[in-house]
C-alpha cells in the first residue's frame, strides 16, 4: 500500500514563504487526485487545495492567490507552495490521496482515504 511522506514544514515570520512536499513511498507515477489539508490546535481540519489528474485545482478561499499546489511525477511528489503566510496559516499540514479517483473536486477530508503523517507550519514573529 502506498504511503505519503510530508516534509518542508517549519517556522516562518508573517509574510514569509514555505514549500511543503508530499512524496509517495514507494515511488510511483501519480495517477490519482491529491489534496492538502490542515488541522489547527482546536482539532478542526480544513481542506486547503486539491489537484486532479487533468490539472484542475481547487483552493480554499482563505488561501487563493497565496498557495499553489503542483506535482512532479518524476519525483512522485506533490507540492504546496505557500506565500505571504499569516498567523492564521499556522497548523499541522497533511497531504492526502483518493487512490481510486482521478478527480477529487472536493475539499472535504472525509473523501480521502490515504494520509501522510503531517508536517507542522508555524507562522509567528
Amino acid at each position: 500500500r502506498a504511503q505519503l511522506v510530508e516534509s518542508g514544514g517549519g517556522s516562518v515570520q508573517p509574510g514569509g514563504s514555505l514549500i511543503l512536499a508530499c512524496t509517495f513511498s514507494p515511488s510511483t507515477r501519480i495517477k490519482n487526485c491529491m489534496g492538502w489539508f490542515r488541522q489547527v490546535s482546536s482539532g478542526r481540519r480544513e481542506g486547503v487545495a486539491t489537484l486532479d489528474t487533468d490539472g484542475d485545482k481547487l483552493y480554499a478561499d482563505s488561501v487563493k492567490g497565496r498557495f499553489t499546489i503542483s506535482q512532479d511525477n518524476a519525483k512522485s511528489t506533490v507540492y504546496l507552495q505557500m506565500n505571504n503566510l499569516t498567523r492564521g496559516d499556522s497548523a499541522m499540514y497533511y497531504c492526502a490521496a483518493r487512490m481510486e479517483f482521478k478527480f477529487c473536486r472536493t475539499l472535504d477530508s472525509a473523501y480521502y482515504e490515504t494520509w501522510g503523517q503531517g508536517t507542522q507550519v508555524t507562522v509567528s514573529s
